[in-house]
């Protein structure tokens, strides 16, 4: 059995990009369970494993 990927690490101030919401900066860490992404407009609270979500 081939053990799943490692998850995504963001650390405050990185700037990403979400499928959905789209440039944002993190501005909160719950490691390896959330982010917390202001987008401008809105700020969303991204769960682990952030399939859709990119480290600029």
């Amino acid at each position: 059995m081939v053990p799943p990927p490692p998850v995504e690490q963001f650390v405050l101030q990185d700037r990403v990009s979400h499928d959905k919401y789209g440039l944002g900066l993190v501005i909160g860490v719950e490691e390896d369970v959330a982010v917390l992404v202001d987008f401008g407009a809105e700020t969303h609270r991204i769960i682990a494993p952030y399939n859709k979500l990119f480290r600029l």
